[in-house]
């Protein structure tokens, strides 16, 4: 083992959070500051390229590749949970789609009793961490290491989805981080001309050179390093040599969803039962670890068009493939800029509710999951997620060992509330589709398909091909309540030294794409532990 060095502050994790982090506290040159990331520097040139993540996601390079347990709500299937694992995180190899969320979700969290986390709390670290295209106003703001920028293309099928959903009554929004999230329009995307702009690219390259931050790459962490009730250090391995750190003030986990209560359950912190059942320790008792999780659960319907108007005849066309290429390389325009999604739709199941309570994800591409080569045919998709799911999941340890990825439980479609938002989701979605302006375009329904009518019988399509949209949060929550992981500055509950700074900290789910959310936690974070440590 090399000999131990000692920093003011260790971050584990250089994700959407912890490059947040890694600027902010290196900020001050009399702090000395430790990034460790299991994964490697950010040099696959497809993580820059906006549609690269077809070519990052699942792949081990770049993503943890993480596989759900068989999952009841799902009929017994597994999902592929793609996690970043690379500098940048989940923020390098996402779908780059801006959303934050409504105004009603961060004052939920403060109701909960999270002080300090209301829609007025929140909103100046969304600004502060934008660079935003448009120009700043009292939703956004400019000169932030974010992009937050529009689409480079438009086509054809999506200002008609557009126009369909203004048919069915759902208003055209060109703004959804602004003063309401309802209606159909295009996404913001985290991209600065044509590239993506990362949490690496635009927190850790400008500082990646200050003498007083230093970024480990392929580092393990193994388990936090505890004295009684305060933690002092961090053990990681990089390529099986093992290493140590000591820490003065402060140890951190922005390790994510999955990666942050597996550190803390490997420390001996998290339920007793549990680690005793897997041959760890407990050193503190805290059952709420690994425990409150959530996701977005996506519905695709798929439809076939009159016309070859969709990315399915393009990529599937070399000569057009190749001009594609060419494109991108010459203007940095073209499908290649295109997000995961181009079209968001916020909408309510049923006019009684104050807020939307599903999103859509439009794309002008079908395949059979995503991630995967097109359809040899013409075809979008109408991918649909309830906003709030009432399910919740866990993560459990199978085994003491670092490099063994946990047990992922989702428990999806698990409440009846749950299954009935499902089924009228994708009801909207067809109501939609048969609209005089989509009605137009579209040569039939691929999936769920004609035959699937009842409610029962859309269920159970539900059950059989939905797939994540990537959202996983809560498994460390805040709160004030007996599961709560952190208290409202993230402080780990009974601990000293210790805190996680990422999504898992959030009690409920936000309504809509988790990323955004994720860097204003860093952000906020940021300013709390500087606060703290001048009082």
């Amino acid at each position: 083992m090399n000999s131990i060095e000692s920093y003011d502050y260790i971050i584990v994790g250089a994700g959407s959070a912890g490059c947040v982090l890694a600027n902010r506290l290196s900020a001050d040159p009399k702090t000395r500051v430790l990034l460790l990331e299991a994964g490697g520097r950010d040099w696959n040139p497809w993580i820059h390229v906006p549609v690269g993540y077809f070519k990052t996601m699942h792949n081990p390079a770049t993503d943890w590749c993480y596989l759900t347990e068989p999952d009841p709500g799902l009929n017994g299937r597994r999902l592929q949970w793609p996690r970043g694992k690379v500098l940048g995180g989940s923020s390098s190899i996402n779908g780059l789609l801006y959303i934050r969320g409504q105004a009603q979700d961060y004052d939920r969290w403060r109701q909960l009793g999270n002080t300090g986390w209301s829609y007025e709390d929140v909103l100046p670290y969304f600004r502060k961490s934008e660079d935003f295209e448009y120009g700043e106003n009292d939703y956004h703001g400019v000169g932030g290491p974010i992009a937050v920028s529009g689409v480079r293309i438009h086509r054809k099928l999506c200002d008609v989805f557009i126009e369909a959903a203004g048919e069915v009554g759902i208003p055209r929004n060109d703004d959804f981080s602004g003063a309401e999230q309802e209606g159909a329009g295009y996404f913001h995307q985290t991209c600065r001309k044509g590239r993506r702009c990362s949490t690496a690219v635009g927190y850790l390259n400008p500082v990646k050179r200050r003498p007083n931050l230093k970024i480990e790459t392929h580092a393990l962490v193994q388990r936090v390093l505890l004295d009684g009730r305060r933690a002092t250090g961090i053990a990681w391995t990089v390529k099986g040599q093992r290493h140590e750190a000591r820490c003065r003030r402060e140890i951190i986990l922005s390790a994510g969803a999955i990666g942050s209560p597996q550190i803390l359950m490997l420390s001996g912190i998290g339920p007793a039962a549990h680690l005793k059942q897997i041959g760890i320790e407990p050193l503190h008792d805290l059952p709420g670890v690994g425990q409150n999780l959530q996701d977005h659960l996506q519905i695709r319907s798929i439809y076939k068009t009159r016309e070859p108007i969709t990315l399915n005849d393009e990529v599937n066309n070399p000569i057009r493939k190749m001009l594609m290429g060419i494109e991108y390389l010459l203007f940095r325009t073209g499908p290649l800029t295109i997000a995961a999604s181009q079209v968001c739709v916020f909408t309510k199941t049923s006019p009684d509710l104050e807020t939307p309570d599903i999103q859509f994800h439009i794309q002008p591409l079908s395949a059979d999951k995503p991630g995967d080569g097109p359809h040899r045919f013409s075809a979008f998709t109408a991918s649909v997620c309830q906003l709030r799911p009432e399910s919740r999941g866990r993560i459990d340890l199978k085994s003491g060992d670092p490099a063994a990825h946990p047990a992922i439980f989702p428990n999806y479609l698990s409440t009846p509330n749950d299954q009935r938002i499902a089924v009228e989701a994708i009801k909207v979605t067809r109501k939609i589709a048969n609209t005089k302006a989509l009605g137009s375009l579209i040569a039939a329904e691929h999936e769920p398909g004609p035959d699937v009518q009842t409610d029962a019988e859309l269920l159970e399509y539900a059950r059989d091909r939905s797939q994540t949209i990537y959202h996983p949060v809560g498994t460390c929550k805040m709160g004030i309540d007996p599961l709560a992981v952190v208290d409202p500055r993230l402080r780990l509950h009974g601990m000293e030294g210790l805190r996680v700074v990422d999504a898992s900290i959030m009690p409920n789910l936000v309504s809509g794409n988790t990323n955004a959310p994720a860097i204003m936690i860093g952000e906020k974070a940021s300013d709390m532990i500087r606060e703290d440590a001048q009082s």
